[in-house]
């Protein structure tokens, strides 16, 4: 099974009803993957999405993940300060770098530093093309 690590915009695009990336939350839902978090990550999925919804939907949304079987806890070791531009990302890349995830998606600009680092190798991938690939996971 593929681990994947989504950063939380991406996340709050793909939990909408109407959003073209939906199949990527049901593909989650269905156990297509393993979506790869750390205590960072979660905290910041839930701040977010109370944000722009309601706590009670944020804490539904956080506690749906948190029951899944498909989700793995990491403890990333290293903090790689990859990117210098928006360092609250670089918990993402921490992440998957310490889960071994074979994607990293995110539309956001400031993770392209990655397809120009050849340390760690990590698989940056757009939700575009990352609906492509959700039939092969």
């Amino acid at each position: 099974m593929r681990h994947i690590v989504i950063d939380t915009n991406c996340l709050i695009q793909m939990i909408s009803l109407h959003s073209p990336y939906r199949p990527i939350w049901n593909a989650f839902l269905l156990g297509k993957f393993k979506l790869c978090i750390s205590n960072e990550i979660l905290e910041e999925y839930q701040e977010i999405i109370e944000q722009q919804t309601t706590a009670r939907i944020a804490e539904n949304i956080i506690l749906l993940i948190l029951n899944r079987r498909n989700v793995t806890f990491v403890d990333p070791h290293f903090r790689l300060g990859l990117i210098a531009e928006d360092p609250d990302d670089n918990k993402f890349v921490d992440c998957a770098f310490a889960a071994n995830a074979d994607y990293l998606v995110s539309n956001d600009k400031h993770f392209d530093i990655l397809k120009r680092t050849s340390f760690p190798s990590l698989n940056l991938i757009r939700m575009s093309d990352f609906l492509s690939v959700l039939p092969n996971l």
